[in-house]
């Protein structure tokens, strides 16, 4: 198993699944708790826009998906907000919008896109050490406003009506909120691909949610779990030369269908006894 942490790809692939982690445990539990699942694919799917555009302007697509995927995150947030149109229907313009203008600035570019397929599906055995850089740089930007509008954030993802009572400007946080998934978005990108960021982003909250009721327990439950369940991923998809990111939400999915079965089996056992009574 060790010999794998000689290739200099594999070190940057175990250190990304750490980065990964860490923005997924924090702003999936908020996605999670804030019920905004559908919400985070679109703004993951808008992505590809800036993805496009990097190729077209030169740049480095990741770091070009930034401030597109931001804006794109403000203009839904904004959209279902301040107008009539329904937040499923600005998902879904956003959502066909970014993609098209995505594959519109690709064509537009010169030259062939060799990593696109990775922007769309995932490698994370891919991610040079450039990239890492931003990617912990985009870790601590979510680590700092997580730490810094806590309270605000708690208030909004489980009651924003009573946030709003309370003073709380709940459109300023709900759009710092968006703001947040974005930037996760763009940390996953080159992991799980913009097709699977939407599931990174909610398996290990909803497995966290089963184990902890408030936040801080999430948080800490579903980056160990991201941890855990991602490394593993990624040596399975090294020893049975499988793509390593739908392996690592694969061993997702299992783990959150393994922990459903297993509340439910616990909750049996707890109700069993009295209705033999």
């Amino acid at each position: 198993m060790f010999e794998i942490l000689q290739y200099q790809f594999m070190q940057n692939a175990i250190i990304a699944a750490f980065l990964v982690s860490i923005a997924c445990g924090i702003v999936g539990t908020y996605v999670v708790v804030k019920k905004i699942v559908a919400l985070s694919g679109g703004v993951a799917h808008t992505a590809f826009g800036g993805i496009g555009l990097g190729y077209l302007v030169g740049i480095d697509p990741l770091l070009a998906a930034v401030p597109w995927t931001i804006l794109s995150a403000l203009g839904i947030g904004t959209i279902s907000k301040e107008t009539q149109i329904s937040e499923d229907t600005s998902i879904g313009m956003f959502w066909a919008v970014g993609m098209a203008l995505g594959i519109l600035f690709i064509y537009m570019s010169s030259g062939y896109a060799p990593d696109l397929f990775s922007y769309l599906f995932g490698n994370i055995l891919t991610v040079p050490s450039s990239e890492l850089l931003l990617m912990a740089l985009m870790d601590v930007v979510i680590i700092l406003f997580a730490f810094i509008f806590y309270k605000k954030l708690e208030a909004v993802s489980f009651d924003e009506e009573f946030a709003e009572i309370s003073g709380i400007n709940t459109r300023y946080i709900y759009l710092l909120l968006l703001c947040m998934v974005a930037l996760s978005v763009v940390v996953m990108i080159k992991a799980v691909g913009i097709i699977l960021v939407i599931a990174l982003l909610a398996l290990p909250a909803a497995i966290a949610r089963k184990y902890s009721s408030n936040l801080l327990g999430m948080m800490g439950y579903a980056i160990g779990l991201s941890i855990l369940l991602s490394l593993g991923g990624l040596y399975l998809s090294y020893i049975f030369d499988l793509p390593s990111g739908s392996t690592i939400i694969l061993l997702l999915a299992v783990a959150f269908v393994l922990s459903s079965l297993q509340q439910k089996m616990g909750k049996h056992k707890r109700v069993r006894p009295s209705s033999q009574k």
